[in-house]
């Protein structure tokens, strides 16, 4: 009986025992004493998942490096993107707000009519045209010894928002993001040019931590004329801002009696931001930006101080995006299926 006993005792203790040492733990190292002794792949951690209906759900993305087309799950195509598109050490519940807006912008692509040229077959690109995307492979490239912990964050961040959407009036969001903004988000028809009731100006105050925050070019006169087409003026002058966005970026220029955007000017010049102002010197022309990217929707600097402060994920998206609900992406699944055929 004793012997009996001596050999239940052995095996509910390798019970016990071997689960807890193949866990491969989620939280921050900086934060666990647990270490992870092996690496995590893209296909190890689908297998975190519970299964949901847009596993079903495939993305064809066209890769601008090798011109050849990639397949990929839906989720592992968020995936993807979040380590692409947000730094992995920002906050968690950063990452978590990313991650949302990945699915959702994948979500509302798939099911809106495709009005541009794309390569036959895809859906997407792997560039800022889209989402940027990078695989496993390029992601081990990019992280080296780091691939492991970051890894193991955007899994988490995927993990905890996984089927979900956002929506407004029943309907995926166009869920746009950018780098760093000048204080405030822009509303969406100052730049696009479309009025999107959930697309409004929010202040956005944490961003001032962001590198790109503040920056600073310059450009020869002869290159700011042929970009913009202008002659500039004999008086040394540039250029007269008229008027300011809500979301005080710049609406509208006048250089020598030619009339401009903001974001026309951007765009030609390459700028970092839409928010500017400019001297000129001599034959050069400097040019200070504040911002880094459209400025509409969500702030992935802002959206990291929040949860710095506090936040949680969807804070952050009830923030940035006005009057949006939070969604099962189920009932959109049978239609993504039959548009992706």
């Amino acid at each position: 009986m004793k012997r009996l006993l001596v050999v239940a005792t052995i095996l509910c203790t390798v019970v016990l025992i071997i689960p807890a040492v193949l866990v491969v733990f989620l939280s921050d190292p900086a934060e666990s004493t647990t270490t992870v002794t092996r690496t995590i792949t893209l296909e190890e951690a689908e297998e975190q998942f519970s299964y949901v209906p847009e596993d079903d759900v495939a993305v064809t993305v066209f890769r601008t490096a090798t011109e050849q087309l990639e397949e990929t799950p839906l989720e592992r195509y968020v995936m993807g993107v979040v380590a692409s598109e947000m730094h992995a050490n920002f906050e968690m519940e950063a990452l978590k707000a990313q991650a949302l807006t990945a699915r959702t912008y994948m979500v509302k692509h798939i099911l809106q009519p495709r009005s541009e040229q794309l390569p036959e077959g895809a859906m997407v690109t792997d560039t800022t045209n889209h989402q940027v995307y990078k695989n496993e492979e390029e992601l081990r490239e990019l992280w080296g010894d780091d691939y492991e912990r970051n890894m193991a964050r955007i899994q988490e961040a995927v993990l905890s928002t996984q089927g979900q959407v956002l929506t407004y009036e029943g309907e995926p969001i166009d869920a746009l993001f950018f780098s760093t903004s000048n204080g405030y988000t822009e509303n969406s028809e100052d730049y696009w040019g479309d009025e999107i009731p959930y697309l409004r100006s929010v202040e956005s105050p944490w961003d001032q931590v962001s590198p790109r925050f503040n920056s600073e070019t310059s450009v020869t006169v002869s290159e700011f004329q042929e970009k913009l087409g202008v002659t500039l003026p004999e008086d040394g002058s540039v250029g007269a801002i008229l008027e300011r966005t809500e979301g005080g970026r710049v609406a509208k220029v006048v250089i020598n009696g030619k009339e401009f955007s903001g974001r026309d000017v951007r765009d030609k010049l390459a700028l970092d931001s839409s928010d500017f102002q400019w001297q000129r010197q001599g034959e050069q022309i400097t040019i200070q930006t504040r911002g880094w990217g459209h400025g509409v929707g969500m702030s992935q600097f802002g959206a990291d101080g929040m949860a710095k402060e506090g936040s949680n994920y969807t804070d952050i998206i009830h923030h940035y995006y006005k009057g949006v609900e939070i969604q099962p992406v189920d009932p959109f699944v049978s239609e993504m299926l039959a548009k992706a055929e």
